[in-house]
């Protein structure tokens, strides 16, 4: 099942029996009905593209839900994780001046007008709240930094607990495309990741 992101901010995707192929059904659902959160910052749609990805792995044991980091709620009610992922801009989670930066790659809106910094800065999360990271990259030149890691370190301020390692997606170039199987490689992760946090939620 392939999912793809266009004028829509938010997804409720459904795991089980009355979930279909192809199905991304814009419901409006209470975040008490969700045990699966994803929330994104993208420039150019490559970072969406792979957060969407994510999302549908994770629909495989979770219900779902995934924000565009401008729509994402600051309060949640217990999910049983959220997924946490942008660009990575000067070695780090982007700012508002790399944002501006980015306007000057590309004649169309950016898809984030703010960032995952600014929300997780902003969010009311529960310590211990069960959290994981992800970022998108160039791999040439190799540099250091990751959107990824910086954020699992931000959460970890809050006193959230990072349930994976942050993990980073390849694009060919700043505007992109994604590389070859990135979607794919994403909606594995997500699929493992959702696999690994409904254990440790029905070990509590």
């Amino acid at each position: 099942m392939s999912v793809r992101d266009s004028d829509v901010c938010s997804y409720a995707l459904t795991s089980g029996p009355d979930r279909q192929d192809n199905d991304v059904r814009q419901t409006v659902k209470t975040e008490a009905n969700v045990n699966g959160v994803v929330i994104y910052e993208s420039m150019f749609g490559n970072t969406r593209d792979i957060a969407l990805a994510i999302a549908e792995g994770l629909a495989s044991h979770l219900d779902v839900r995934a924000f565009e980091v401008g729509e994402a709620p600051h309060v949640f009610d217990h999910p049983d994780v959220i997924v946490i992922g942008g660009p990575t801009h000067a070695f780090s989670m982007s700012r508002s001046s790399t944002r501006e930066s980015a306007k000057d790659e590309t004649d169309e809106p950016l898809v984030s007008p703010t960032g995952i910094r600014e929300w997780i800065a902003s969010a009311d999360l529960e310590d211990r709240q069960a959290c994981a990271t992800f970022d998108t990259k160039v791999p040439k030149p190799k540099l250091p930094g990751s959107a990824a890691a910086s954020a699992a370190r931000k959460l970890k301020k809050h006193h959230c607990s990072i349930v994976a390692r942050p993990e980073t997606f390849w694009v060919d170039d700043m505007t992109g495309p994604l590389l070859d199987g990135e979607c794919e490689r994403a909606r594995r992760w997500g699929e493992e990741l959702a696999a690994a946090v409904s254990a440790r939620a029905s070990a509590h």
